[in-house]
């Protein structure tokens, strides 16, 4: 008997049930959350930087999926190589055998960072880290991992140890035994490593919270004292990396700067098939699979899989022949020039920071007396109001989808889709003036949401 399984007729018959099935069966909170600030919307499709909704409007992408959607939705040449290694029906996961998609993906990943020599891929941004924790530890023979204050490294045990927000480590301690030190602190650095029991420090070369970039000639500083130690060097690029911020990784910056480790995912899945990878040193791989025995001593069951493994290689493949990184570099620059000249213009815009597509909007307290009144009344109620307030009015009159960078942070991240060009930064930029303008001339609409925001906020304490 053959079973049957229509997908379109379920969406259609179902789809509508997004919000309810959501809230019965899955995070209650999510559409809670969405219906308070009106982001509850219904996307019927969505291509390149553009969600379509069921009137047929677009809606200009800023976020990205948080940087998965690195060449936008549904590229054509990721999707065909996906339709390929389907028809392809190879004897993918056998557990015992070499498949020559993985090794032909490591091979092409690894020509963008040559001092690197082996890769193991798993299938997020966390269990990038996680691989990376346990492979320093185990080379090291040190239990502690050093990592910055404000750091975001991913949510599971190991990783969420190493994480810098208190309000994701609450409630779940005990961790592994790992310390913080401020980003850009040598002398903090130097203090911790000289109790000779670290494995190594990881830290993101800009920090993913608030947009923080690592100050000129840390790393390569940081790179030294570790050494001199004997600890390593781990560069989280699962948001900076494939071209984010104008290089192909973050690290790459600054001259001289060669990770032990370097982990990676979100954009290199094409947007379609979760993968992470850690590529690492050819010593440190040899010393954790050091014999037959321990062949399987680190490993994923999905791993590898050939659906990830075609969404990477052809992710590579358009990054290369389209030239995003350099796409990245200009459009950036374009895009965090014309926000940076608007600084002196509005009081309440403080800061616009960041490299390549990955952009920090700061927002602060103003010198007028009246603004000054409602910005105290929003940080009285919570921090990172403010911000909110212009996520929203970006979202409901200009339909461009953007959101804070962190609780309890004035801070709006932009990390849109590499493939954007002017005409997304122009809308962008007319958009963000024409909130800015009503912000400051004390224009109803936003200052009204801000007091729908504070009631949401109190009733949440």
């Amino acid at each position: 008997m053959t079973s049957e399984f229509d997908l379109g007729r379920l969406l259609a018959e179902r789809g509508a049930e997004r919000y309810e099935l959501h809230t019965k069966y899955l995070n209650h909170q999510l559409p809670r959350m969405l219906h308070t600030i009106g982001f509850d919307k219904v996307y019927e499709r969505a291509e390149g930087a553009y969600f379509w909704d069921a009137d047929g409007e677009d809606h200009l992408d800023m976020l990205a999926g948080f940087g998965v959607m690195g060449l936008g939705r549904h590229h054509p040449v990721v999707r065909k190589a996906l339709h390929d290694v389907l028809d392809a029906q190879l004897a993918d996961l056998t557990r015992f055998d070499c498949q020559p998609l993985p090794g032909l993906l490591a091979e092409r990943l690894l020509t963008h960072s040559p001092h690197l020599d082996r890769v193991f891929f798993g299938n997020s941004g966390t269990e990038a880290v996680e691989t990376a924790l346990k492979f320093a530890r185990f080379v090291t023979g040190r239990p502690r991992v050093l990592y910055c204050d404000h750091a975001f490294h991913g949510l599971t045990t190991g990783s969420l140890s190493v994480n810098g927000e208190s309000g994701f480590r609450d409630g779940f301690a005990p961790l592994l035994p790992d310390t913080a030190v401020p980003l850009g602190d040598l002398d903090a650095l130097a203090r911790e490593l000289k109790k000779g029991d670290v494995a190594g420090l990881i830290v993101e070369p800009i920090q993913g919270k608030g947009v923080h970039e690592a100050p000129p000639g840390y790393l390569r500083a940081a790179q030294e004292l570790l050494h001199k130690h004997k600890a390593l060097l781990i560069a989280d690029e699962v948001q900076t990396g494939l071209g984010r911020t104008g290089d192909f990784y973050a690290y790459q910056h600054e001259e001289g700067v060669e990770p032990d480790l370097v982990c990676v995912a979100k954009a290199l899945s094409g947007g379609y098939v979760p993968v992470g990878a850690t590529l690492g040193k050819d010593w440190i791989f040899k010393k954790v699979y050091s014999s037959m025995d321990r062949v399987l001593v680190h490993s994923a069951s999905f791993g590898s899989n050939a659906q990830a493994m075609a969404a990477g290689l052809a992710v590579l493949s358009v990054m290369e022949n389209e030239q995003i990184v350099a796409n990245a570099r200009a459009t950036g620059e374009q895009l965090r020039s014309r926000l940076a000249a608007l600084v002196g213009k509005y009081e309440l815009l403080a800061d616009v920071r960041g490299r390549g597509l990955m952009i920090g909007i700061e927002f602060g307290r103003p010198d007028s007396l009246k603004l000054r009144g409602r910005w105290t009344m929003l940080q009285a109620a919570r921090k990172g109001l403010f911000a909110q307030m212009v996520v929203v009015p970006l979202l409901r009159r200009h339909r461009i989808l953007t959101q804070v960078s962190g609780d309890h942070l004035e801070v709006i991240k932009l990390i849109p889709p590499l493939i954007i060009g002017e005409r997304e930064v122009d809308r962008f930029v007319d958009a963000f003036t024409e909130v800015m303008d009503d912000a400051h001339s004390g224009g109803g609409l936003m200052w009204d949401f801000g007091k729908t925001l504070i009631k949401q906020a109190v009733a949440n304490r």
